[in-house]
């Protein structure tokens, strides 16, 4: 039989090239095709909501995540911790009942969160947007008061707000810590920044 003057080497050469090249290029397509699928960064920061493991929060411990570019503290509060939001002086803090619209509906009373023991705050400061510390024991020194029953407090200009986050009476915050939009995909697992009412 004749060659009919074909390299069969060379045909397997360029074969074997051009499905590299071929799949190289498929690649290549798909790559940004399939992170086209993920929210951008823009798309996280206008309010793409993001998840939270709370699993490993120990009871007293704050974690933080970002949305929307800021920080949103989700506290572990202890029986304790519940015991002095409840039963503190409502004359002592500007607005105890939450009236101004600083929380979504469903997280109405003193503890400002769906789970008593689990409160989801925006880390921000109602003042001028500093980020108070996290001062969860009782009469803690440096914070302004001799009662201080635990919370967050704002050294830039003494604001003092208890651990729902409610401000107090006389002080440089006009309102609340925010409480975010927020659900429970399940029970360690909080989903910041969708409604409980929509899910």
């Amino acid at each position: 039989m004749a060659d009919n003057g074909v390299n069969k080497g060379r045909r397997r050469l360029l074969l074997g090239a051009t499905t590299v090249v071929g799949a190289v290029g498929a690649v290549g397509v798909a790559v940004p095709f399939v992170a086209s699928w993920q929210p951008s960064a823009k798309a996280r920061a206008a309010g793409a909501p993001v998840q939270a493991d709370v699993s490993k929060l120990e009871p007293g411990q704050r974690m933080t995540v970002e949305w929307r570019g800021r920080p949103v503290w989700i506290i572990n509060r202890t029986p304790e911790m519940i015991e002095r939001i409840e039963g503190f002086d409502p004359s002592r803090l500007a607005d105890p009942e939450s009236e101004e619209p600083q929380q979504p509906s469903y997280v109405s009373g003193p503890l400002r969160s769906i789970k008593p023991e689990i409160g989801v705050i925006i880390g921000i400061c109602t003042h001028l947007g500093c980020s108070p510390l996290y001062r969860p024991e009782p009469n803690a020194e440096g914070v302004g008061t001799d009662d201080w029953p635990g919370g967050f407090f704002c050294p830039c200009h003494g604001s003092r707000f208890d651990l729902a986050g409610r401000v107090f009476r006389n002080v440089p915050a006009p309102t609340n810590l925010e409480v975010p939009p927020y659900r429970f995909d399940s029970d360690s697992v909080i989903v910041v920044g969708e409604d409980e009412e929509s899910a």
